[in-house]
C-alpha cells in the first residue's frame, strides 16, 4: 500500500470516529509534511511497509535543524504513532516502527499570563468592538481561541447563563457558566453589535460573518505593542491567565481542570504559578 493510502485511510477513520475539525488539520498538516520529506528524500512514492524507523529519526532530526521547538517535534512524533498504531492493529503494515522511536523531551518554560488589571488594560486598549468582546470572554471563560470563534448563536445561552462548547478539542462537549462580568458584556455585544450582523457565529463581523484566530492574535500583539510590553501577547494568553488567576486565587486544580476541558489533571498543573512572595507566605505558614 502507497504510504499515500494509508494516510487518506487514517484520515477517513479520524473524520468517521468524530474526531475534532482541529485533531483532522493537525494530523493531515503533520503527516503531509512527513509525507513530502521522504517522497523528496527517495525522490518517488513511497510504500507503507518500505519506510524504516531511521526515516522517522532523519524528519524529527531535519525538524530540529530548522529549529523547530520540542513540544512541536513531540507532536510531530504523537501523530506518527497515533497513525502506525491505527496501521498496525489493522494489519495494514508489518511492524509499528513509530514505537521504537525515543520521546523527545519538551522543555517546560515558565508560561507567561496577565494579572486581571493588565488584562483590563489590555482590553481598554482594543478599539475593535468584537474582538475585544472575544478577549474578554476568553479571560473570563478559558476557551480555546478556536472554540470561542467556533460558538454557533445557540450555543451562548445568555439567559441560563451557560456557553455550551460543542465539539471541542478531543471531539469533547462542556458547559462553561457565565461570569456575571461577563454576562452584561455579551448582552450588551447583542444589544449593539451583533443585532445588525447575518450569521450563525456567535463572534462575527459584518463584512465576513466571522472571525479568524490570526485576525485576533494579531490585534493582540499589535495592542501589547501599543502598550509598550515587551512579551508577546495572544489569545491562549488569555486562556493561561483564566487558569492562572482562578488557581492563585485558590480554586480547586480539579474545578479548573473542568472548566479548561483538560481530559489529565497533569496538564492542568502547569498553570500553577510561583513567585517568591507566594513562596514567602506559605514558608511562613509553619
Amino acid at each position: 500500500m502507497l504510504l499515500n493510502d494509508a494516510v487518506n485511510k487514517f484520515i477517513y477513520h479520524l473524520i468517521i470516529t468524530s474526531k475534532s475539525k482541529e485533531t483532522i488539520k493537525s494530523y493531515t498538516s503533520d503527516l503531509a509534511a512527513f509525507q513530502n520529506f521522504l517522497e523528496s528524500k527517495y525522490n518517488c512514492a513511497v510504500y507503507l511497509n518500505e519506510v524504516k524507523d531511521i526515516d522517522i529519526d532523519d524528519y524529527l532530526y531535519t525538524l530540529k535543524v530548522k529549529k523547530l521547538s520540542s513540544a512541536s517535534r513531540s507532536r510531530q512524533l504523537y501523530t506518527l504513532r497515533s497513525f502506525w498504531n491505527y496501521m498496525y492493529k489493522n494489519n495494514f503494515c508489518n511492524l509499528n516502527i513509530a514505537m521504537s522511536i525515543e520521546p523527545i523531551k519538551i522543555q517546560r518554560k515558565e508560561r507567561t499570563f496577565l494579572s486581571p488589571e493588565e488584562v483590563q488594560d489590555l482590553i481598554n486598549a482594543i478599539d475593535h468592538p468584537v474582538v475585544k468582546t472575544v478577549v474578554q470572554t476568553l479571560f473570563y471563560t478559558g476557551l480555546r481561541i478556536s472554540e470561542s470563534l467556533n460558538l454557533k448563536l445557540e450555543d451562548v445561552d445568555i439567559e441560563n447563563k451557560i456557553i455550551h462548547v460543542i465539539n471541542g478539542k478531543g471531539a469533547k462537549n462542556r458547559n462553561i457558566p457565565i461570569n456575571i462580568h461577563l454576562l452584561s458584556i455579551l448582552q450588551n455585544y447583542i444589544k449593539t453589535y451583533r443585532s445588525s450582523v447575518k450569521s450563525i457565529y456567535f463572534f462575527a463581523t459584518e463584512k465576513s460573518g466571522s472571525l479568524s484566530a490570526p485576525y485576533v492574535n494579531r490585534i493582540l500583539n499589535d495592542t501589547a505593542k501599543n502598550l509598550g510590553w515587551q512579551k508577546h501577547i495572544s489569545a491562549h494568553i488569555l486562556r493561561h491567565s483564566f487558569a492562572s488567576n482562578l488557581i492563585k486565587n485558590g480554586v480547586n486544580l480539579v474545578y479548573v481542570q473542568k472548566l479548561l476541558g483538560h481530559s489529565n489533571l497533569k496538564v492542568t498543573s502547569i498553570y500553577t504559578h510561583a513567585n517568591m512572595d507566594d513562596l514567602n507566605k506559605c514558608i511562613n505558614l509553619l
